[in-house]
């Protein structure tokens, strides 16, 4: 198991991640709220006066608050994983290197992914979002990937049955797949492979 994943902790790529970071980022954009609020409203009674440089501060300490708060609509907007689909998508993962929940956003489009598979440089994915353009997310993904110095191929399949097909061919071709690839570790992340640091890559444009 890579140290990407550790203690049980559910993180960005695993299932019940939206789940998971709407509690976080409600708890993070509170928190952020309070402090310039108790500060504001702290000040006020001590000086009874609004007009004093703390007003100053506690209206600037909003700032990190109305990112997070963003962050929170957008996770709120997003709809967890169906845990049925999880089942039935996770079942024929085998030796794939996997990951679920992804909001993958660009500046000129967004869209939820459900699930990417990674095998050597071939990436295959399923999204059930009715809205997603796949020539354009494809396109732009593959593009992001081979940036980082990844040669592959990426697919986003819409049909269940196709797409689970696809990972038993992943498995069943596994070893040749990743035959001939030349791998160097990356330093920053020395227990990763080759695979798991293409997925790390796909999870850096996700939110």
């Amino acid at each position: 198991m890579s140290k990407m994943k550790s203690c049980g902790k559910i993180r960005k790529g695993d299932f019940g991640y939206f789940f998971s970071e709407k509690k976080r980022q409600a708890l993070i954009t509170g928190i952020l709220f309070a402090v310039p609020l108790f500060i504001f409203f702290t000040a006020w009674i001590y000086h009874h006066s609004r007009m004093t440089v703390w007003t100053v501060v506690a209206v600037v300490g909003c700032l990190p608050a109305c990112r997070s708060m963003v962050n929170l609509i957008m996770i709120l907007m997003r709809k967890p994983m169906n845990r049925e689909l999880y089942q039935k998508i996770s079942s024929h993962a085998g030796k794939l290197v996997m990951s679920y929940e992804m909001y993958i956003t660009f500046y000129e489009k967004s869209s939820v992914v459900d699930a990417f598979a990674v095998c050597g440089n071939e990436m295959v994915g399923y999204s059930s979002d009715p809205k997603i353009d796949i020539s354009f997310m494809t396109k732009e993904i593959q593009k992001i990937i081979r940036k980082n110095g990844y040669k592959v191929n990426v697919r986003i399949l819409k049909d269940l049955k196709p797409y689970l097909q696809q990972l038993d061919s992943l498995n069943a071709h596994y070893d040749s797949l990743h035959e001939g690839i030349k791998y160097v570790p990356d330093e920053r992340y020395p227990d990763l492979s080759r695979d798991e640091l293409i997925k790390h890559t796909l999870l850096a444009i996700c939110l």
